[in-house]
């Protein structure tokens, strides 16, 4: 409007007015949008610094939903690890409950192989624990013995000036081994000395020298066999005078000889060991006790069967979850004779039911690994879980089992268990032990993924914080404040009605001419 001439005065106001509008335009804007920097124009260094800080805020915000994601993926694999450290518990739990079971079967037998056993009599045990290859047991015993004519009585005086002369001697050896030399001679009138092999003498008190009886010359010589260990007993028997190895076995008769017999004796008097020594063999039946003796002493039986004395009868006990078969035995009569009749004694069968709990426990492991999924990845099946904490993925974690193995059964080292692993407290022992270092990996994988969730809690914790630094910044430098701008505002409005009375009154100056009209 370059036709229209305003005073001085005028324009001046005018001016006013319109810088007054333009700051409250800004004011508006600012009091709408609450920021004082709206664009590049406002601001360039905060508007560009506010951006990039906005950008990387809103970079971290959105890494927060794989942190919720992989810190629920581990909460996850907690779940199935505890889960798994239970079930490995009650395995546990299972196999000390199998440990203090004893209720094993047991069946008492009479012993009777009759009054004259031909030796070849046999109990025989299979089965059970035992397995196929029986175990035998000899239900007789043959013994070796030395036998010499019997005497009424020995004069180891010769003549009656008391000088004792008289001896015996003899070699006794068992079943051929090496020859020991027994001396006999008087040391007074009423004691004998016995010396084996030259050692050193024990002397034995006697009745009368002159007249030793069998049963004396049988205490003299054991007293000089227990002097020096020999391992012979000497006895009587109608007068005769009878040595028995104290060695004798299942497999050997161990017979004692006797030989290089030389007497020095008065008058007539003969023990007759010189003439009548004969080597002999009998068979015995072997009493309940050498039989509970023998089983239990049997390596091959250990911990598979025990024997015991029960009244007299011999007890058995099956230590299996397995059927046990006896041989040699009169099911009938529940008697022992040796024979070919065979029975039964059963198993345990609370281990036998107690192997089939463990087992399905074990099956639930398994199954407890496959279902701690989440997200579609199972840190238990070795699955790699991989967190990213910053916007230029240059701080990361990744988290995966030991050496990436799932944890399962197989890898835990626990296996199906048959029946007959839980016959033996000693394998029962093993067994807890690999379910005890089992729980033990379990722990420590339990330990590493704790290790891992409180990382990425933490890293989670920072992010957050971060965000919210990076956001407050970007404000701090964007942002209006509502009440400087609402007192800013207030003072345009009056500023702007002040201007305008300030115009109103230049125009009336400029009016002033027509009042001269």
């Amino acid at each position: 409007m370059a036709d229209i001439t305003l005073s001085a005065g005028v324009r001046q106001n005018l001016l006013s007015l319109q810088s007054t509008a333009d700051l409250m335009a800004t004011t508006q804007n600012r009091l709408a949008t609450g920021k004082k920097v709206n664009s590049a124009l406002d601001n360039p260094t905060n508007f560009f610094t506010s951006s990039s800080l906005q950008s990387r805020a809103s970079d971290l915000d959105s890494l927060m939903d794989s942190m919720s994601n992989g810190i629920k993926t581990l909460e996850a694999a907690d779940n199935g690890l505890t889960s798994i450290t239970n079930t490995l518990e009650s395995m546990q739990s299972t196999l000390r409950q199998a440990r203090q079971d004893k209720s094993f079967e047991t069946t008492s037998y009479s012993v009777d192989v009759g009054s004259t056993p031909a030796g070849t009599e046999q109990l025989s045990l299979s089965g059970g624990s035992v397995g196929t290859t029986a175990v035998d047991i000899d239900l007789t015993q043959s013994q070796g013995v030395a036998t010499g004519s019997g005497f009424a009585a020995l004069d180891f005086d010769s003549a009656a000036d008391d000088s004792y002369a008289g001896t015996m001697s003899f070699d006794v050896a068992i079943d051929g081994g090496t020859a020991q030399t027994v001396a006999i001679s008087a040391t007074d009138a009423d004691t004998l000395s016995i010396s084996i092999d030259g050692g050193t003498a024990t002397t034995f008190d006697v009745a009368d020298v002159e007249a030793v009886t069998a049963d004396e010359l049988a205490s003299v010589i054991n007293a000089g066999f227990d002097a020096n260990s020999v391992a012979i007993t000497a006895s009587t028997d109608g007068g005769e005078l009878v040595l028995t190895s104290d060695t004798a076995s299942d497999s050997s008769t161990a017979a004692v000889t006797v030989s290089a017999v030389a007497e020095t004796l008065a008058g007539s008097s003969d023990s007759g060991l010189g003439a009548a020594v004969s080597s002999l063999g009998s068979t015995t039946a072997k009493t309940v006790d050498t039989l509970v003796s023998e089983i239990n002493a049997n390596s091959s039986l250990d911990e598979k069967v025990r024997a015991s004395n029960d009244n007299g009868k011999l007890r058995l006990e099956n230590q299996s979850t397995q059927d046990l078969t006896v041989t040699g035995v009169t099911a009938s009569t529940g008697t022992v004779d040796g024979g070919t009749g065979t029975g039964t004694i059963g198993g345990n069968t609370v281990r036998a039911d107690l192997a089939d709990q463990f087992n399905e426990l074990r099956d639930q492991l398994d199954k407890l690994s496959d279902d701690a999924s989440f997200n579609g990845i199972n840190l238990l099946r070795g699955d790699k879980l991989t967190i990213t904490f910053n916007e230029t993925g240059t701080s990361t974690i990744d988290i995966q089992t030991k050496n990436g193995e799932t944890v399962n059964a197989g890898t835990l080292g626990i296996s199906d268990i048959a029946e007959a692993d839980l016959d033996s407290d000693t394998n029962i022992d093993t067994l807890l032990t690999g379910v005890k270092d089992a729980i033990n990996t379990v722990r420590s994988q339990s330990s590493a993924f704790g290790s891992n969730l409180s990382i990425v809690e933490n890293r989670q914790e920072f992010t957050t914080a971060m965000i919210n630094t990076l956001e407050t910044g970007a404000d701090n430098l964007v942002l209006a404040d509502g009440n400087e701008e609402a007192a800013n505002m207030l003072a345009l409005q009056t500023r702007q009605q002040l201007s305008s009375t300030a115009l109103s009154l230049a125009s009336q100056a400029d009016q002033a001419p027509l009042r001269l009209f």
